[in-house]
């Protein structure tokens, strides 16, 4: 299948609300994340404009495709986060991953369900050729942790949520996002919630930065 051709996968969100898409990539781009493990995974199914889901096919054969799942966890779904799953599905399509690793994410808290991304985010990321107008703010649920392969905090009372939610053996599954951006000094991505634009293009800054390891440390524990 040519780079032309593909089709990036349903998040979460997407998939249970076909109506909102994910970011744009090459055609309409979904989003969901994850991590090889020799637990059971997700069979990538790529959906058409008529939002018919089929498995993703090869050379005219059926090929039952393992995806990665990760999911993006801060406060309220969005600010920080939107524009984390922003970032990541782009740098997933343009390493031509968009059959592998699926992209979302949500909220700890149900402050915003359904609610766009914070209008100074997506000004800050347009500027920079992110897309985050099609995403919606969920919860993150039990579920999830179960679901997805790699589960990331913006900081540490996030991660604390996580953790109480996660059985022990879902556990080594969580992360803190800057964990994924070694040279940098913050441990955790500030909210920007209450603060002015200069606080989202900072915020954008670590993001950038941490998504690009995590790629790699994804690439390299799955081989991929």
């Amino acid at each position: 299948m040519g780079r032309s051709e593909r089709t990036c996968v349903l998040g979460h969100t997407q998939a249970l609300h076909p109506e909102v898409l994910g970011p744009r990539c090459d055609g309409p781009v979904p989003v969901a994340l994850g991590i090889p493990a020799p637990r059971p995974r997700a069979v990538a199914v790529l959906f058409s404009a008529a939002g018919i889901g089929q498995r993703f096919t090869r050379g005219g054969s059926t090929a039952e495709r393992v995806m990665i799942k990760v999911l993006f966890v801060c406060m309220g779904n969005i600010c920080r986060f939107p524009m984390g799953q922003g970032v990541f599905q782009k740098l997933v399509c343009d390493a031509g991953l968009e059959d592998r690793i699926e992209v979302d994410s949500a909220g700890t808290h149900a402050y915003h369900l359904g609610e766009a991304p914070d209008p100074r985010a997506r000004e800050v990321a347009a500027r920079r050729g992110y897309a985050l107008e099609d995403l919606r703010a969920r919860k993150a649920v039990p579920e999830d942790v179960v679901e997805y392969d790699y589960i990331v905090a913006m900081d540490y009372d996030n991660l604390a949520h996580l953790k109480e939610m996660a059985p022990p053996e879902h556990q080594d599954k969580l992360f803190l996002f800057m964990e994924f951006a070694p040279d940098r000094s913050e441990r955790e991505v500030p909210d920007p919630y209450y603060g002015s634009h200069t606080g989202f293009d900072r915020v954008l800054d670590l993001v950038e930065e941490a998504c690009e390891g995590l790629l790699l440390e994804i690439q390299r524990r799955e081989g991929i």
